[in-house]
């Protein structure tokens, strides 16, 4: 069995990507209401600020801010998962390593997660956030995307220079 190292940062600001197990799904849309859900039951349990959210049909990406003497993630994205999983049926075809862990197969194990650093590297996955329905091919434009938190700081302001990478260039914004 793999030994994950996370970096665990109390009050830190973290990037996350969560993904399903059937990659062709859309249950993660289809099912948006239970998964808010799950989500507000967990931040009454464990709080978190979430900063911005996308979920696509089949994965999602979330950037949490934790409170300043808590810095166990992984328990909320198990209790997210969970209170998810619970309420929809299960997948036609669950992997024999889920069905023997008595895993209903919905999610894929464990999740990706950043520490984010600064300013910059908080601008660049605001930006991954902005543009994931565009990358994943189902709109055109970021704010035609109906489950993504960040459309009115879209609308508000503008970007004029590129994205910034650690070492890029500082983003240029222009109020609208």
């Amino acid at each position: 069995m793999s030994n994950y190292r996370r970096l665990r940062v109390p009050g830190g600001t973290y990037f996350f990507t969560v993904r399903l197990q059937d990659q062709r799904s859309n249950l993660l849309v289809s099912e948006i209401d239970l998964l808010r859900d799950a989500t507000r039951v967990c931040q009454k349990r464990w709080p978190f600020s979430i900063d911005a959210a996308v979920v696509l049909p089949n994965k999602l990406h979330m950037i949490w801010t934790l409170p300043d003497d808590d810095a166990d993630f992984s328990k909320r994205w198990r209790m997210i998962k969970t209170g998810f999983s619970r309420h929809v049926p299960a997948p036609d075809h669950i992997p024999e390593s889920h069905r023997k862990r008595g895993e209903k197969g919905i999610w894929q194990r464990r999740f990706w997660e950043h520490l984010i650093r600064d300013a910059d590297d908080m601008a660049l996955h605001m930006h991954l956030i902005r543009s994931a329905p565009i990358h994943a091919g189902l709109v055109k434009r970021p704010g035609d995307w109906p489950y993504c938190s960040l459309h009115h700081r879209t609308r508000r302001a503008r970007t004029i220079a590129p994205v910034p990478s650690v070492r890029g260039p500082k983003v240029a914004v222009i109020a609208s």
